[in-house]
């Protein structure tokens, strides 16, 4: 025997509201129309058409699920004889879209073109400073023989007479709900609204043609990787004249064999000797601009201590200063000693040291 409750995952004492809440979730997740599974769906639409009637709930609690077929009635699913209709997954997809609102808007734009998403690799110096790139992109670009309308030098572009221009026709479909009006993707004109009198030679009617194209981008001080950088209307060609789509670029920055980066700071690993430790000393250390900077070993300094130098880091993605750079110390004790090392150390040991 089935249990419609396990099936929607709820209480037995589970109210309206909740059946229904969890009816809705469970088909966004297993509807077939968004990549689920069709023979769970029709499980949990059967116990939400249970589950949902009052009159069918109370039967289905008192004999269980073998009720069905109690006076006649058959509830299995995409069998619904008794009142004259054959239900399917096509007959619902204007209900779940009116319910969960997954489906794009019936006055989509058929002509825009597609995005394009690549990932672009630089180094670490690169943040420094705003740096401009030129790459090459494979993608649809406008037809040059008919400047992206679609049609023969010449010819007229006409409205769809089926459609007449607005690209869709309805359809009405019956459901055990009853009778609804369906937007469909006009088969004419392909959701365009128009035909062109005579197609172009070269794109065929398409209004674009694959092609490459060289885009210079500008990549601001300051980036980081995982950032995205959106470049308007450089994505693929639109259809006839159609709005083209957009080119996001994603940044990845390359590892870098000194620094370490830390948002907008930057950590690099500084060995010193033993006697700079306990004595201090002035040392020069790398910066990622490539210059040498000073820095000033307290006497005493512990090993693992992190000292800052201010404003060597990354400049601020949206300001003009910029972060740090810290230095940890990292004390080198040599693993062989002269002897004249072993004995003035020894002297160093009777002093207390």
């Amino acid at each position: 025997m089935k249990d419609y409750y396990q099936i929607l995952g709820v209480s037995k004492n589970a109210s309206a509201e909740e059946i229904k809440k969890a009816y809705y979730k469970l088909a966004h997740k297993y509807h077939p129309d968004k990549g689920g599974d069709k023979e769970k769906m029709k499980e949990i639409n059967e116990a939400y058409q249970i589950l949902s009637d009052k009159e069918k709930r109370s039967q289905y609690d008192r004999f269980g699920s073998g009720f069905e077929n109690i006076g006649g009635f058959n509830w299995a699913w995409g069998n619904f004889s008794d009142r004259g209709v054959n239900l399917n997954f096509e007959d619902l997809e204007d209900i779940f879209e009116d319910l969960f609102g997954y489906k794009q808007s019936r006055k989509r734009n058929f002509k825009k073109g597609s995005n394009i998403r690549i990932n672009l690799e630089i180094n670490l110096e690169d943040t420094l400073k705003e740096i401009k790139r030129e790459i090459s992109l494979a993608k649809y670009v406008v037809c040059e023989r008919c400047q992206g309308k679609g049609a023969e030098p010449g010819t007229k572009t006409n409205q769809c007479f089926s459609c007449r221009g607005t690209g869709e026709v309805q359809e009405i479909k019956r459901t055990f709900l009853g009778s609804f009006t369906k937007w469909t993707v006009c088969p004419e004109c392909k959701g365009e609204g128009q035909k062109p009198e005579k197609p172009c030679n070269v794109c065929k009617g398409e209004g674009r043609v694959p092609g490459k194209e060289n885009i210079n981008i500008t990549i601001p001080a300051g980036v980081d990787s995982g950032q995205i950088i959106k470049i308007s209307g450089k994505g693929e060609a639109g259809k006839r004249g159609g709005k083209a789509g957009d080119l996001f670029i994603q940044i990845k920055i390359k590892p870098h064999p000194i620094f370490q980066r830390r948002g907008d700071d930057l950590i690099i690993l500084k060995d010193i000797s033993l006697t700079q430790a306990v004595l201090g000393d002035k040392i020069k250390i790398p910066t990622l601009e490539g210059k040498e900077e000073f820095l000033n070993i307290p006497e005493g300094i512990e090993h693992g201590k992190i000292l800052r130098v201010p404003s060597k880091g990354i400049p601020h993605f949206s300001g003009f200063s910029k972060g740090n750079l810290y230095v940890k110390i990292n004390i080198k004790v040599p693993k062989r000693l002269t002897k004249k090392q072993k004995m003035l150390l020894n002297k160093l040991k009777e002093e207390g040291l």
